[in-house]
């Protein structure tokens, strides 16, 4: 993954972004993030100066981490969280599923199957 290339180019289609399909399993955690909050700020009409605001930070990271320009670091995603009072990281720890196989994959007992 090359973090200088803004998740949204990673999408099939750019200009969908964030419903285009996605392969990079980083940039998919990051289009369900943005999703999330996006539906979040639509449900309760908050603007993204409220939002960023309430966060502490400029109007401009809010924008671009919902339009997909940059990679969120884990604090700002906890504290969109703790604003929200709701989980923006995908369900199962980010383990979204894409069509690459694992470059580390599960250990594997006599019969088989996963440990």
């Amino acid at each position: 993954m090359n973090r200088r290339t803004p998740p949204r180019k990673l999408a099939h289609d750019p200009e969908a972004w964030p419903d285009s399909s996605i392969t990079d399993p980083a940039a998919a955690v990051v289009q369900h993030i943005a999703r999330t909050l996006q539906a979040a700020m639509e449900e309760r009409g908050g603007s993204l100066r409220r939002f960023a605001a309430a966060l502490g930070v400029n109007r401009q990271v809010v924008a671009d981490l919902v339009a997909g320009r940059s990679w969120p670091d884990i604090a700002t995603v906890a504290r969109l969280e703790n604003v929200l009072d709701i989980p923006l990281y995908p369900p199962g720890g980010g383990t979204l599923r894409t069509h690459e196989k694992s470059a580390f994959p599960h250990p594997k007992t006599s019969s088989g199957t996963p440990k």
